[in-house]
C-alpha cells in the first residue's frame, strides 16, 4: 500500500535495536482515516463477507482491528495479556515472548467470544518476529474456529516472522514489508 509506505518513509524513525517508531499515525496517535484505508485494502484481498470476527492482540492492534471490524460489520475480539476479574468461564490461552516488552506474555481469550462456528480474520498493526501472531493462531486452533487469513499493516521482513508464517502455509497479507532499516533509512521489500 503506497500511502502507508510513504507515511512510514516520511514519519518513521529507526531506533537502536532495529526498532521502527511509527506511533505518530499507527499505534499511539492513530490516523483513523488511514486505518479505514488499510481496512479497505484488506477487504480487497480477503473475502470479508464470510468472516464472523476480527481478532487481534492487546494493545496496539486494537485500533486497526476495531476499524476493520466496523467496516466489515462484525465484532472485534482482542486477546488480553492479563486475566482480569471480569473474565468468567474457560479461557483459550497461548504463551508467547513479547518482542516489545522483552518478556513472556500469555494471550487470553474467553471461550465465550470464539468458537468452532467462527470464521476469523486476524488483524494486527505491526509484526516483527511473529510471536503474537503465533499466539493468536494457537488460540484460533484451540477454539476450532476457521482461519480466514492474517492481515498485517506493517511487517518487519528482516526479522522473518512473516516469512515463517508464509512457509507454514498461512495466508498472510502485509501492506508494507520493511526489508531493512539501516543508518536511518527504511527500505521496503520489492524496492529497486
Amino acid at each position: 500500500m503506497q500511502k502507508l509506505k510513504e507515511r512510514i518513509r516520511r514519519e518513521g524513525k529507526v531506533l537502536p535495536g532495529g526498532i521502527i517508531k511509527i506511533d505518530g499515525f499507527l499505534n499511539h496517535r492513530v490516523d483513523t482515516a488511514l486505518m479505514g484505508e488499510i481496512a479497505d485494502e484488506f477487504a480487497k484481498y480477503f473475502d470479508v463477507s464470510k468472516i464472523t470476527m476480527v481478532l487481534t492482540a492487546e494493545a496496539s492492534g486494537i485500533a486497526l482491528a476495531t476499524v476493520c471490524a466496523s467496516r466489515y460489520g462484525v465484532p472485534m475480539v482482542f486477546a488480553k495479556k492479563a486475566k482480569s476479574d471480569n473474565i468468567e468461564g474457560g479461557l483459550y490461552q497461548s504463551d508467547i515472548f513479547s518482542y516489545t516488552y522483552k518478556k513472556k506474555v500469555t494471550l487470553l481469550v474467553a471461550q465465550d467470544w470464539i468458537s468452532d462456528s467462527d470464521r476469523v480474520l486476524i488483524v494486527d498493526d505491526f509484526m516483527a518476529n511473529g510471536e503474537a501472531m503465533r499466539g493468536l493462531l494457537d488460540i484460533v486452533a484451540k477454539s476450532g474456529a476457521q482461519l480466514a487469513g492474517i492481515g498485517v499493516a506493517v511487517e518487519k521482513g528482516f526479522q522473518h516472522g512473516g516469512d515463517r508464517l508464509r512457509e507454514a502455509g498461512y495466508d498472510l497479507h502485509s501492506l508494507a514489508i520493511i526489508e531493512s532499516a539501516e543508518d536511518g533509512v527504511i527500505t521496503f521489500r520489492g524496492d529497486q
